[in-house]
């Protein structure tokens, strides 16, 4: 086996269909963001603006943020030491654990390095919890989800995306003594769209399963404290697990679920992606509890978040530029080819310092290959101005006009 020649044959593979990922060099400088200095290849530096980040409301540079990490830095140094049950548990953990407790209403949290680590660990571990357990999954969940269902051993079931039918057919058709239940989210990041939380809650106490939502893209946006979609909804009741990131709108890093006290305590027990890892830094466990706590106050920060992306879902639209609109903070520009969405994500980055990451499969089915724009309340009218006029120029007018991109 040349193992060499495999490697270049995989790697060609993703070049000649455009889908070859480029990561690009940013710095971040503290109280500037969505600003930051784009590192060439050639050693040249270029301002940018962030236009496809996750640090949906700016708080990865918040003063209530640093200044708790800076404490607990200070008061710790850098590192936990070790796992959660080997010396890494610390009181910046417990007291994070607590604050998301709180903010989904349930009697416990347990956090993980990532959110995708919270999914995988813990939608693996069921099965061994619940003996027989069948899974019903919606056909659009994060990879995070569709990784421990798949590897956990036991009974799953896809449904197609948001299709309540499908769902009862597929559940009406299994044993009703088994053990269920149902995975799903709030908002699905990549279209936008939300997850329908009532119905599904209600075929859930139909069928006596439980219910699992991953709330990673509305956590700290939605709702009166910040609690996501479940808490705007006040269904947070209904909600056996929630999955939640504190990457994202919490500005550090980090997942986590909330769920009852003998839940968290099975998973804890149960999990080798808990067990087996080493916890966080205390120092981001400090600056996402403080985080947290202050989200659960600022509705004026989410009220001006929304505010941003409809203005420039608003403007996008009078453009004529096929966006995908469901009423959430996240946006979407179809472009419909991977080829044409790299170019055009070059060509923002090089002629007018915006950058935005193309979105390709298999993140995206074939054929909806995107730009996936994430204003904040951070992003001001100029940046504003300034993408709007860039989208304009390059569709309009430049070698990939409207009817090439469309075609």
């Amino acid at each position: 086996m040349d193992y060499t020649a495999q490697l270049d044959a995989a790697l060609n593979r993703l070049h000649e269909e455009g889908r070859y990922r480029t990561f690009i060099d940013i710095e971040r400088t503290n109280g500037q963001y969505p600003h930051a200095i784009w590192k060439r290849p050639d050693g040249t530096e270029q301002p940018i603006t962030v236009w496809c980040g996750n640090d949906y409301l700016g708080m990865g540079q918040h003063p209530v943020v640093l200044e708790a990490m800076h404490e607990a830095l200070d008061a710790t140094g850098a590192g936990s030491g070790g796992t959660r049950n080997i010396s890494g548990t610390t009181i910046y953990h417990k007291r994070l654990e607590e604050e998301l407790a709180d903010l989904h209403g349930k009697e416990a949290a347990l956090l993980f390095t990532s959110a995708y680590i919270a999914n995988d660990a813990t939608l693996s571990t069921l099965p061994k919890l619940f003996p027989g357990l069948i899974i019903y999954s919606d056909s659009l969940n994060h990879a995070s989800m569709i990784e421990g269902i798949r590897r956990n051993g036991g009974a799953k079931r896809i449904f197609r995306h948001n299709d309540l039918d499908h769902l009862r057919e597929m559940m009406t058709a299994d044993d009703p003594a088994a053990p269920k239940l149902i995975a799903f989210e709030s908002i699905y990041s990549m279209d936008g769209d939300f997850g329908p939380i009532e119905a599904i809650c209600d075929i859930a106490d139909e069928f006596g399963a439980l219910t699992y939502l991953d709330e990673v893209h509305a956590v700290g946006m939605y709702g009166p404290r910040g609690g996501g979609v479940a808490e705007r909804d006040r269904l947070l009741h209904r909600i056996d697990i929630v999955n939640g990131t504190l990457a994202k709108a919490f500005g550090v890093m980090g997942g986590y679920i909330a769920a009852s006290d003998k839940m968290c305590d099975a998973i804890r027990s149960y999990a080798p992606g808990f067990i087996f890892t080493t916890s966080l830094p205390p120092a981001v466990a400090a600056g996402a509890a403080a985080s947290v706590a202050h989200l659960k106050r600022d509705q004026a920060l989410r009220e001006q978040h929304q505010t941003q992306a409809g203005i420039l879902k608003l403007r996008l639209k009078g453009l004529g530029l096929p966006i995908i609109d469901h009423g959430t903070h996240i946006v979407p520009v179809i472009v419909g080819d991977p080829v044409h969405t790299k170019q055009l994500s070059d060509m923002l980055l090089d002629g007018y310092g915006i950058y935005v990451q193309p979105i390709n499969f298999p993140t995206v089915p074939r054929g909806t290959e995107r730009l996936r724009f994430t204003p904040s309340p951070v992003h001001g009218p100029r940046e504003m101005d300034h993408l709007v006029n860039a989208m304009d120029e390059l569709w309009s007018h430049c070698a990939l006009n409207r009817a090439e991109l469309t075609a």
